[in-house]
């Protein structure tokens, strides 16, 4: 695959192609006459036992036979046009793999002896310092996977190019750019540790791509409130266990404020407002034992005083006071408080989506502080828009990484095998509000977050231009896919790449003759228009300390195992069919009863 690149246009195009014509037809033919003439001087040696001829290349392929007129017909066609093609063909096939392999990349972009940090050896070393269970194994008997995050080859040099177990990582790439099938799948399937992985697509997205792989390393969680998978209902989470204290109460109502409102509208007074009032009453329901579904009660009657008895048992006082206030403050303000929490809870009347979040005591429940020393995979499926599920997602991801977090430092620090945090469409379904704030922190902590976005206004949509610079700022490893329409990011993206030195040649000519002048001009490695029309399949890295990098992603429709991959997936999403055809067949059956 070409790489866009800035280069100086000669002034003399047509002499130019004619002298590369002429030289490279030259060459053919010198090749394939000296071909010739060797491999009809051997047929003749062995079949005839004649005398070696001259040396006369174009005879050799113009009149084969003259040179030797006793070799037969066949004999002279298969030497002198046949093995000679072949020659060609063999030596154009290993030379474009040189030249592939030792080309100059895009100049002004990161070499491989820049790279070294992100390759074999050094990526090896990196991830015996971080993980004790490789400490003492000998460095080429530990896995590929275990050294850290493919992020795809180096072009041309085809070296694997991977991050560390302590680097984190922002990819913004385009719908149908790669970003799942060059980036999220394969990450999933090398994963050493846990996987969670957030999306608002099943049927031949990572989902079913990864289903049956993550099946057979541990325990595969389904989180499908929407039944965008269509999945049975075969877990429960309790979504309030970490709402027993007041931050972890505040976090909860948090993720339902950001999933219902941009980051613009979160910080006026009724948002705020209704924020104080869902976290109190989280707590409160959190104190006593109670399901979420009972919030949805005491928002319907803000005259119960049931959680705030409860929060003045609990020797909350403080926070039983202004829910106190909050109730008894004039009818219009009470009222305007309530109907906008009510509205931020709403996706929870549903009652197929609050059953995922409510005790079952047939369902195993799932534990995000067990889930951190496991291989266990968590899907967390949500439709996007209004009345998705996409505070429930947001709260489980949330926990899920604040969890692998204190387990890490119970541990020493780390997690020994990371835990994989794929927030694929993260500004649609997975709005954690602080994550910006958090990213640094976790992957010191081995919990690596993979952050995937469609755009950067997308991100600032979300977390606002300060939040979404300090996300950027904080990913240590940037990855920037095809399909960047942004006319600002581009020329951001082509400013950071930087200039470069190009020879310009200029030729005049006078009156005592013809002159050349050389001279030296800066122009920038990528323009922005380079930088849209990357190539699908490419994308550019941006590392911490190192050169930016254009690299070709490795999709898992390329690798070995490909085939067994693509017929798993077939089969997932045949079940999804299935089962979605099955409920259809159910509802209308209940309709027809009805009517």
């Amino acid at each position: 695959m070409s790489s866009p690149r800035a280069s100086a246009p000669s002034s003399t195009p047509g002499i130019d192609a004619l002298l590369y014509l002429m030289g490279g037809a030259t060459a053919l033919a010198f090749t394939a006459g000296s071909s010739g003439w060797l491999f009809g001087n051997l047929a003749n040696s062995v079949i005839v036992e004649g005398p070696w001829a001259p040396y006369e290349p174009v005879t050799a392929i113009t009149g084969p036979a003259a040179v030797w007129p006793h070799l037969p017909h066949a004999v002279l066609i298969t030497t002198c046009y046949v093995l000679p093609a072949v020659v060609l063909a063999v030596a154009g096939v290993l030379g474009l793999k040189i030249h592939s392999r030792f080309r100059k990349p895009t100049d002004g972009l990161a070499t491989r002896r820049e790279l070294s940090s992100l390759m074999d050896p050094e990526i090896t070393v990196k991830a015996q310092s971080l993980r004790p269970s490789l400490k003492d194994v000998v460095p080429k008997d530990i896995p590929d996977d275990d050294r850290g995050v493919l992020l795809g080859t180096l072009a041309p040099s085809r070296r694997e190019v991977r991050s560390s177990w302590e680097d984190v990582i922002l990819a913004i790439m385009a719908p149908r750019s790669g970003k799942t099938s060059g980036l999220a799948i394969p990450a999933m399937l090398r994963a050493p540790g846990p996987v969670l992985l957030t999306s608002n697509k099943a049927a031949g997205d990572a989902y079913t791509a990864t289903l049956d792989a993550r099946a057979n390393v541990g325990t595969v969680w389904t989180m499908d409130p929407q039944q965008i998978a269509h999945a049975e209902r075969e877990m429960w989470w309790d979504i309030l266990a970490d709402a027993r204290d007041l931050a972890g109460a505040r976090r909860l109502a948090g993720h339902f404020v950001s999933a219902s409102v941009d980051e613009s509208s979160q910080g006026d007074f009724w948002s705020t407002a209704a924020q104080n009032t869902l976290c109190a009453l989280f707590l409160a329901a959190a104190r006593d034992g109670r399901p979420i579904t009972d919030v949805l009660a005491w928002l319907a009657s803000p005259a119960d005083r049931t959680p705030v008895d409860t929060l003045q048992d609990a020797g909350l006082d403080a926070v039983a006071a202004q829910l106190q206030g909050t109730v008894s403050g004039a009818v219009e303000t009470r009222d305007g408080i309530y109907e906008t929490a009510r509205q931020y809870a709403a996706c929870l009347l549903d009652p197929e989506i609050a059953a995922w979040v409510t005790p079952h005591e047939d369902l195993p429940e799932f534990k995000p502080a067990d889930f951190a020393n496991s291989r266990d995979t968590l899907f967390l499926l949500s439709k996007d828009g209004g009345g998705s599920a996409s505070a429930l997602i947001a709260a489980a991801a949330d926990a899920v990484m604040r969890s692998s977090v204190i387990q890490a430092e119970r541990s020493g620090g780390r997690l020994d095998a990371p835990c994989l945090a794929i927030l694929d469409e993260a500004a649609n379904v997975c709005k954690i509000s602080d994550l910006p704030d958090l990213y640094s922190h976790l992957g010191s902590r081995g919990v690596i977050p993979i952050c995937i976005l469609q755009s950067y206004r997308q991100g600032v949509r979300v977390w606002g231009e300060a939040g979404m610079d300090a996300l950027w700022s904080a990913a240590t490893i940037k990855v920037i896919g095809s399909g960047i329409d942004d006319a600002d990011f581009a020329d951001k993206l082509s400013r950071l790449i930087g200039d470069h030195d190009v020879k310009t040649v200029s030729y005049s000519s006078s009156e005592s003759g013809k002159s050349t002048s050389t001279s030296m001009r800066q122009e920038r490695i990528l323009a922005a228009d380079a930088v849209r029309a990357l190539p699908k399949g490419q994308a550019l890295m941006f590392a911490t300390g190192i050169r930016p990098a254009l690299l070709d992603l490795k999709p898992w429709y390329k690798e070995p195992a490909a085939k067994e991959l693509g017929a798993a997936s077939a089969r997932a999403t045949a079940a999804i069919t299935e089962r979605a055809l099955a409920k259809l067949s159910t509802v209308r059956d209940d309709f027809g009863q009805t009517a």
